[in-house]
């Protein structure tokens, strides 16, 4: 029978606490007997070599359903494929510690079926420790192997997600990576507390421990939920904490812009200042991404998207031929030159436009408002200001073209040059501002910026929730637990 999990509050950098009394009474009540039953009964000169050709004959074969294979093997390979988790019973507290969080991995909101667990049986562990004799040598390698992917998967799948964009599992198990999970493991089999070495690398940010603590409440407090479905609210909760991961909001000074709040928050020096933006509507999405903001600049430029040309600036000149003009507007070919066009001549454009573009001189109503703020993406967006002020008193604040607006554009700006210890140049961005003078202010250190899709949070212990305005919550729940749940936006505000 399998052995029931108990609820882990474990905390990584302190914060959540220590294992729960009963968990660590369960352990130690184990461990006391393995230890005194192995001793009389483990016998290392007959099995540890056989063991290690078994476990070096079943990674070469490549049939085992490993989820980072690589990496499983360059784990045994740094070890001469040596077993690391059933050959030596002084080590047979952090197997167990493995087993335990593998169980639970439900109060990370992760999911229990991602880490085999038909393969990694309390019964099965317990004969191998206890009896190893009596067990096959391909089901000893068989279940070290399996137990060590578990890990590499879980120890991976904490810290950038199982479903990050940008780091797929592919991509991880190749390596040369800065983060690596085998040097977590292995740093954890020598540490005295595996499950802190490996809770570790979770993300540290405030708004990931509040839903890991959250989670360990309603996840951890009944038995069975390790292996039960997990409800709507735990999913939510465990949708969100992905995100998170692959946001990486581990600094001291960073900006977080969540799309379904509609907030742009700007961490620094221990202070959080909050400004509400526009996000893109669901036709032109804002997307997530991760980059850093290298300068902002006073009284800019646009230069048109060219969807927003065709679709838009186009149909509207030709229509009103002074369109141009009251707006600032000016039209170019792709060789820079000016045009100067009338209504036939924009209608000749209109068939062609990918040879012209235009551009928004700088003014009060210039679409960019006062200020721009850039930092290096695939999608070219930027955070900006905007001349219609009112948009940012509306709860839905779904109204751009994919950029992001920003209510009180200056202030922002003031505090970046404030972070970056220029506050002399604040007075000369207001000036610039005022006299509508282009000019770019470069950040000696750039700010960290993350654009998540974070469609809840906790705060005080309550899970606030925000809109869904791209679906995109049902996806990733598709994704994580193979399965279209109606009730997973239950509770939405």
């Amino acid at each position: 029978m399998k052995k029931q999990p108990q609820p882990l509050s474990y905390g990584y950098a302190g914060k959540a606490g220590n294992i729960l009394l009963t968990a660590l009474l369960i352990i130690t009540l184990i461990l006391a007997f393995l230890k005194a039953s192995s001793a009389m009964t483990y016998q290392p000169s007959k099995l540890d070599n056989a063991l290690s050709a078994e476990i070096s004959k079943q990674i070469s074969q490549s049939k085992l359903p490993l989820n980072f294979p690589l990496s499983v093997r360059r784990f045994y390979a740094q070890r001469q494929y040596n077993a690391n988790w059933v050959a030596n019973p002084a080590d047979a507290d952090k197997t167990w510690s493995a087993m335990l969080m593998i169980d639970c991995v439900l109060q990370f909101g992760l999911n229990h079926a991602d880490y085999h667990p038909t393969e990694l049986l309390y019964s099965k562990l317990h004969d191998i420790l206890e009896r190893p004799n009596q067990v096959p040598l391909a089901e000893q390698a068989r279940f070290d192997i399996m137990l060590t992917d578990a890990m590499l998967s879980f120890t991976n799948n904490l810290h950038y997600g199982k479903y990050n964009p940008l780091f797929a599992g592919a991509k991880i198990d190749k390596g040369n990576l800065a983060f690596n999970a085998i040097d977590v493991i292995n740093n954890a089999m020598q540490s005295k507390d595996l499950m802190r070495a490996v809770l570790n690398v979770q993300p540290r940010s405030k708004a990931y421990q509040n839903m890991q603590a959250r989670l360990h409440v309603i996840a951890g407090v009944q038995t069975g939920d390790c292996y039960e479905f997990p409800e709507a609210e735990v999913r939510k909760i465990a949708l969100n904490m992905e995100r998170l991961r692959w946001a990486a909001l581990d600094t001291d000074n960073f900006i977080h812009v969540n799309i379904p709040s509609a907030m742009l928050s700007f961490y620094h020096n221990g202070a959080v200042d909050s400004f509400r933006v526009i996000i893109g509507k669901p036709g032109t999405p804002t997307p997530t991404l991760n980059s850093a903001i290298t300068h902002f600049t006073s009284s800019p430029e646009w230069r048109v998207p060219q969807s927003i040309f065709t679709k838009e600036l186009l149909p509207k000149a030709i229509r009103d031929t002074g369109y141009l003009r009251s707006n600032r507007y000016n039209i170019y070919n792709n060789a820079g030159m000016l045009i100067t066009p009338d209504r036939d001549y924009l209608k000749a454009i209109l068939k062609t436009p990918k040879r012209y573009y235009a551009t928004q001189t700088s003014g009060c109503d210039n679409a960019l408002g006062q200020l721009i703020f850039k930092f290096p993406n695939l999608y070219e967006i930027y955070i900006h200001d905007t001349p219609d002020q009112s948009l940012f008193f509306k709860n839905n604040r779904v109204f751009s073209h994919g950029c992001l607006r920003v209510q009180h554009a200056a202030v922002l700006a003031g505090l970046l040059l404030k972070n970056d210890k220029a506050e002399n140049a604040i007075t000369v961005m207001e000036r610039d501002i005022a006299k509508g003078i282009k000019k770019d202010f470069r950040l000696k250190t750039p700010v960290p910026i993350a654009v998540t899709y974070i469609t809840c949070e906790v705060v005080g212990g309550a899970v606030i929730n925000y809109p869904d305005p791209y679906g995109l919550d049902k996806n990733l729940d598709m994704l994580m637990y193979k399965k279209d749940d109606p009730t997973l936006n239950i509770g939405q505000n």
